[in-house]
C-alpha cells in the first residue's frame, strides 16, 4: 500500500518502529517478563544488525528480511524494557513491596487539593518511612483523601506531611462492565490509598523546592482567578477554565453530559485544536522574525517554548503532549526546509511519547487524539470531494463539515467501545461549537493579557461570558432534542478489532479496487453481524441474579433474558445519576432492554423464587420472625443494619451461602465473618469482593 507511489514503510519509517514498540509494551504488561530476557534480546539483535552491515551488498539484498526481523524484535524488546523500568512495583524500595508492618510515612503533595463531596483528594509521593527507630528511602505514589476541616489550610502543592495509618490497595467496585479504576490508577503508578482524618497527619514545616512545577501551579491558579473574576456565571466560568487550561474542577456535570451527548466534549479537553490556536497566535506575534534565517530559528525556539509551556500549564495530558510533539516536528521541519510526512510525524510523536510514558497507550484521550488525526488525514479528501461548491463561504462550511465527518470514521468504534453511545447531532453541533469555542479561547488569551487593566478586562469578560452562554444554551438545547443520543451500544474487543479491519480494508478497496479485498469485506461484515446476533441470542437466554456494589445502598437485579427486576432502597431508586454511574455499564453488558423497578420493604425477611433458586433476603430486625421450622434457601442476601448472627442464621435455614450487599455496615460484616470461620458459612461482602452473580438456571 502506498500514498504517493512510495510504500508507506519507506515513506514513514516511524510506522515500522511504532508497531513493535506497542507490541512490546502490551507483552510486558500482560506477562511481566524478567528484564534479563530483554537485555539478551537487545544485545543479540544489535549484534545481528551490526554484523549484517559487514556482509556484501548482494548478500544484504538477498537476506534483507533478516535485518527486518532483527529490528522488529529489537523494538519489541525496547518496548517491553521501557514498560518494565517505568513500573514502580519493580523498584527495590517501592512502597508496593513493603512488608505489612506499621510504618510512619513521610510524603510530599504532588498536586493541589481537589474538593470532593465528602473529602479533599490529592496524590502524594512517599519519600521516607520510619520503622523501629530507623529511616528508609522509598518510592511510590499514594492517593490521600483528607477529611474536610480547617487544618487543610496549611496544605498545598509541595507540602510535606507524615502519618502512620495503614495504606489500603486501590480497588474497583467490582460491578460488571464498570470502569476499571484500579487499572487506571496502576497506569499512573498509583497502587494504594488512605483516608486521613484531622489529627491523623501532621504538616512538616519544610517543603521540597521544585520551582518550575510550583511556578506552573501558581500561574495556573492565577489564570483561574482571572477567569473567575471577569467571567460571569458559574457554568460560564467553569467552562472558560476548562477551555483555556483544562481546569475541570468547576465544570457543571450536567453541562458536561450535554457536551458529551452532542459529540462536542472534545472541545473541553485540551488537544490539537487548542495547540493549533496557540501556534497560530505565536506565529502571528512573531511574524517580524521571519526576515532573516538566524531570526527564524529564534522564532522557532520561541514558538516551541510557548507551545510546551502551554502544554505543561494545561496539565501535560497525553492528548496535549501529542499535539505539542506534532507541532514541534512541524516547526523544525519548516526551519530545516523539509516537508514532513504526516503519517511519519504522527507515528514519530506517538513513539516518543510512549518511550516517555508507555502507560499512555491505555489512555482514552491518547487513543482518541491520534485516531482522530489519522482519520482526518485518511478520509478528509475523499469526503470533501463528495461535493464541488463554487461559493467560497459555503465551501468553507462544507470543508469544516468534511473534517467533522472524516474524524468520526475512525473515532466512532473506539468511542462506542469506551462510552457505549453515539451522538446523532454531532455534525450540527460541531459546525457551531468548534469555531465559536476557538473564538472564545482566543478571547480568554486576550483577557489574561489585559487583566491588569480592569476597564478593558471587564467588557472583554462580559463579551466572553455572553459567547460561552450562547454556546452552552445551544449545546444543551441540541442535547435535549429527541433522538440526540443512541446509547446502550455494546461493542466487544473482538468486534472492535473486526470493525477497524473492515474500515481499513474498505478504504484500501476504494483506493485500489482489489476484488480480494471486497470478498474479505463482505466476509467481515458477515462475521460482525454473526457475532452481534450470537450475543443477543445469548442475552435472551440468560437467567441470573446480580447483587451490585453501590456504596451504602441496596441494588439487586433479577435478570430474565433481556428483562430485569431491579430491587433497591428508595434513595437509590430516586437517584438516576447514581444508578447510571454504578449500574448502566453492567446493564449494557448484559443487554437489558426492559427494567422494572421495585422498592425493598421494611419486612425482616422476604423469599424470592427465581429460576431454579430460592433466595432469602434479610433486612431489619430478626428477633420476631416467628419461624417455626427451618426454611430452605440457596442463597441469603443481608441488607442494611440487620440484627443477625450465625446462630440466628442456623435457626432460620440450612443455607451456608451469604451475600452482604453494600448497605451493610463494615463492622457488621467483619463481626459475622469472624463467626463464620468456625461455622462453615461462605461469606461474600460485595463492598470488598465486588458484585455477586448467581446463575438461576
Amino acid at each position: 500500500m502506498s500514498f504517493t507511489g512510495i510504500p508507506i514503510w519507506k515513506e514513514a519509517p516511524f510506522v515500522r518502529l511504532l508497531s513493535p514498540l506497542i507490541a512490546g509494551i502490551l507483552i510486558q504488561w500482560q506477562f511481566d517478563i524478567f528484564p534479563v530476557i530483554y537485555r539478551l534480546l537487545i544485545s543479540l539483535c544489535l549484534a545481528l544488525i551490526v554484523g549484517f552491515s559487514f556482509i556484501s551488498s548482494f548478500s544484504q539484498f538477498k537476506n534483507y528480511w533478516w535485518s527486518g526481523i532483527a529490528i522488529t524484535i529489537l523494538f519489541i524488546a525496547i518496548g517491553g524494557a521501557i514498560t518494565y523500568l517505568q513500573d514502580t512495583r519493580h523498584f527495590e524500595n517501592s512502597v508496593s513491596r513493603l512488608p505489612k508492618l506499621p510504618y510512619t510515612f513521610v510524603a510530599v503533595l504532588s498536586e493541589p487539593l481537589t474538593e470532593k463531596d465528602n473529602s479533599f483528594k490529592t496524590v502524594v509521593s512517599i519519600s521516607h518511612i520510619f520503622n523501629d527507630g530507623s529511616i528508609h528511602d522509598v518510592q511510590g505514589n499514594v492517593i490521600i483523601y483528607f477529611q474536610k476541616g480547617s487544618s487543610l489550610r496549611n496544605l498545598s502543592y509541595n507540602s510535606r506531611i507524615y502519618f502512620n495509618k495503614k495504606l489500603q490497595p486501590v480497588s474497583n467496585s467490582g460491578n460488571p462492565g464498570a470502569f476499571d479504576y484500579q487499572r487506571y490508577c496502576a497506569f499512573q503508578q498509583i497502587f494504594h490509598q488512605v483516608y486521613l482524618k484531622a489529627g491523623e497527619y501532621f504538616v512538616l514545616p519544610d517543603a521540597t523546592d521544585q520551582r518550575f512545577i510550583k511556578l506552573l501551579y501558581f500561574t495556573r491558579q492565577k489564570i483561574v482567578d482571572i477567569l473567575r473574576q471577569f467571567i460571569n456565571g458559574e457554568k460560564e466560568a467553569g467552562l472558560a477554565e476548562a477551555l483555556l487550561i483544562g481546569y475541570k474542577e468547576d465544570l457543571d456535570k450536567g453541562l458536561v453530559q450535554s457536551y458529551s451527548n452532542t459529540g462536542v466534549v472534545h472541545i473541553i479537553a485540551i488537544s490539537g485544536l487548542h495547540l493549533g490556536l496557540i501556534y497560530w497566535l505565536l506565529n502571528l506575534l512573531l511574524l517580524p522574525l521571519n526576515s532573516k534565517q538566524r531570526s527564524r530559528w529564534v522564532k522557532a525556539i520561541l514558538v516551541i517554548t510557548g507551545l510546551w509551556a502551554f502544554s505543561f500549564l494545561a496539565g501535560g495530558a497525553a492528548s496535549v503532549c501529542r499535539s505539542a510533539v506534532m507541532f514541534t516536528f512541524i516547526v523544525l521541519g519548516e526551519n530545516i526546509g523539509r516537508k514532513t510526512n504526516i503519517y511519519n510525524s504522527l507515528a514519530g510523536s506517538a513513539f516518543l511519547l510512549l518511550c516517555f510514558n508507555p502507560f499512555w497507550l491505555w489512555d482514552a484521550g491518547f487513543q482518541l487524539s491520534y485516531i482522530a488525526v489519522l482519520s482526518i488525514v485518511m478520509f478528509m479528501k475523499p469526503v470533501y470531494n463528495w461535493f464541488y461548491i463554487k461559493n467560497k463561504l459555503l465551501d468553507n462550511i462544507w470543508k469544516m463539515a468534511a473534517i467533522t465527518i472524516s474524524a468520526q470514521v475512525l473515532t466512532t468504534p473506539i468511542s462506542l467501545f469506551h462510552f457505549h453511545q453515539f451522538p446523532n447531532y454531532f455534525l450540527i453541533t460541531n459546525l457551531f461549537a468548534v469555531p465559536l469555542s476557538s473564538l472564545i479561547v482566543l478571547g480568554e488569551v486576550v483577557l489574561c493579557a489585559i487583566a491588569c487593566v480592569p476597564y478593558l478586562a471587564k467588557p472583554a469578560g462580559a463579551l466572553i461570558s455572553w459567547l460561552i452562554n450562547i454556546m452552552n444554551r445551544f449545546v444543551e438545547h441540541m442535547g435535549s432534542m429527541p433522538f440526540a443520543v443512541t446509547d446502550q451500544l455494546q461493542l466487544s474487543s473482538v468486534q472492535l478489532v473486526l470493525l477497524y479491519l473492515l474500515i481499513f480494508c474498505t478504504w484500501a478497496w476504494i483506493l485500489q479496487k482489489n476484488k480480494r479485498l471486497l470478498i474479505f469485506i463482505l466476509a467481515g461484515i458477515g462475521c460482525f453481524i454473526g457475532l452481534k446476533n450470537f450475543a443477543i441470542l445469548s442475552a435472551r437466554s440468560q437467567c441470573k441474579l446480580v447483587v451490585y456494589n453501590v456504596p451504602r445502598h441496596q441494588a439487586i437485579d433479577f435478570a430474565f433474558g433481556r428483562h430485569c427486576l431491579f430491587l433497591s432502597d428508595s434513595a437509590l431508586q430516586n437517584n438516576e445519576s447514581l444508578q447510571n454511574f454504578h449500574l448502566k455499564n453492567a446493564r449494557i453488558k448484559f443487554r437489558f432492554t426492559d427494567i422494572t423497578r421495585s422498592l425493598s420493604t421494611d419486612n425482616s425477611f422476604k423469599f424470592f423464587t427465581a429460576g431454579n433458586k430460592t433466595i432469602l433476603a434479610l433486612n431489619g430486625s430478626t428477633r420476631q420472625l416467628g419461624v417455626q421450622s427451618k426454611m430452605y434457601a440457596d442463597l441469603i442476601i443481608i441488607s442494611g443494619n440487620t440484627d443477625i448472627s450465625t446462630a440466628i442464621l442456623e435457626q432460620l435455614t440450612d443455607c451456608r451461602n451469604i451475600v452482604f450487599d453494600s448497605s451493610c455496615p463494615v463492622w457488621k460484616i467483619n463481626k459475622i465473618k469472624a463467626e463464620a470461620e468456625s461455622t462453615g458459612f461462605s461469606i461474600h461482602p460485595v463492598s470488598e469482593k465486588g458484585a455477586f452473580i448467581l446463575n438461576l438456571n
